[in-house]
């Protein structure tokens, strides 16, 4: 068995040093250069030959990040890595994983080929917006699920009357594998956008009168969705409403909305590291669960264990 190495990409710096610690690993010997003009430039300080090397990046824009992992991921493979896995907590760009209107990009098959193109030998990630973009890579993706984080937390609420709902017709599975888990009843926020970031309508299939509503989505933006389907299932006479999201991008008014709405949290991971504190919002980390992958993929072991 070669020997493992963790690395991290500035963008995830906090949480990679967390992985490697409950890995049993110091975190590998890393600088990332910028010439003054911005190019980039990642040299090892240490020997790789021969390592089986994890790179920790989450790909949120600017798309400096993503393009640091790329060349992380080359400069292991010239500094003769054995294999190179892409760990990439929160994959950018997966919102784009089809053409739903004419002449544009299918970004997140673009950015696949660009990290395969590097190097890497393996992805390991966390709740994709899209299962299928598993099937853009054509090499081994490690596709972990944030249920591992959220389920214990929701058991120790200990919530009396509790029910999920999904904040748009595309989570519906996503919020149907907790119900099912929880064996309680599901509803579904049905929203109509206008452009992106931009709710023109929303409507509550189902009821939840009485309820203890959980959100369930796999990111949350500028959370203009959640807080309007929050909103909409307290008037439908819900008797608490919070929400769980994977990926906390938290862009644009954000934390303004969640401040200002009738959440009672929002409980996020730190696959993206939170930009300021908020009162409302709760972060669990990923950094064990990332951890037993690893060691699961390094002893060739199943990682069905990790899944709930």
């Amino acid at each position: 068995m070669s020997e493992v190495k963790i690395f991290s990409g500035t963008n995830s710096q906090s949480l990679a040093e967390k992985v490697a610690k409950n890995y049993g690993k110091k975190l590998g010997d890393l600088t990332l250069s910028k010439f003054s003009d911005g190019e980039l430039s990642p040299s090892f300080n240490e020997s790789i030959r021969g390592c089986t090397v994890f790179l920790v990046q989450s790909t949120t824009p600017p798309s400096d990040n993503l393009l640091e992992l790329c060349l992380m991921i080359d400069a292991a493979k010239r500094a003769s890595a054995y294999k190179v896995c892409a760990v990439i907590p929160y994959f950018g760009y997966a919102r784009q994983d089809r053409k739903d209107r004419p002449r544009v990009s299918i970004a997140a098959k673009a950015i696949a080929n660009m990290i395969t193109s590097a190097g890497a030998d393996r992805i390991m990630t966390c709740d994709l917006h899209a299962g299928q973009i598993q099937g853009f890579f054509d090499i081994p993706l490690d596709h972990l699920n944030g249920s591992a984080i959220f389920v214990p937390y929701l058991n120790s609420l200990r919530l009396p009357d509790m029910i999920f709902a999904s904040p748009d017709v595309g989570g519906v599975a996503r919020a149907r594998s907790y119900a099912k888990h929880f064996e309680v009843e599901m509803v579904v926020c049905d929203k109509h956008r206008k452009r992106a970031n931009e709710i023109a309508s929303m409507q509550v299939i189902g009821d939840v009168e009485g309820k203890d509503v959980i959100l369930v989505d796999d990111l949350v933006d500028t959370a203009g969705t959640l807080c309007k389907a929050a909103e909409m299932v307290m008037e439908k006479g819900a008797n608490s409403v919070r929400a769980i999201a994977t990926h906390g991008v938290l862009s644009g008014k954000a934390y303004e909305n969640i401040e200002n709405s009738v959440l009672e949290e929002l409980v996020i991971t730190d696959t993206i590291f939170p930009k300021q504190q908020s009162s409302k919002i709760r972060v669990l980390t990923v950094a064990d669960l990332f951890a037993k992958a690893i060691h699961a993929v390094t002893g060739n072991t199943s990682i069905s264990s990790l899944f709930i």
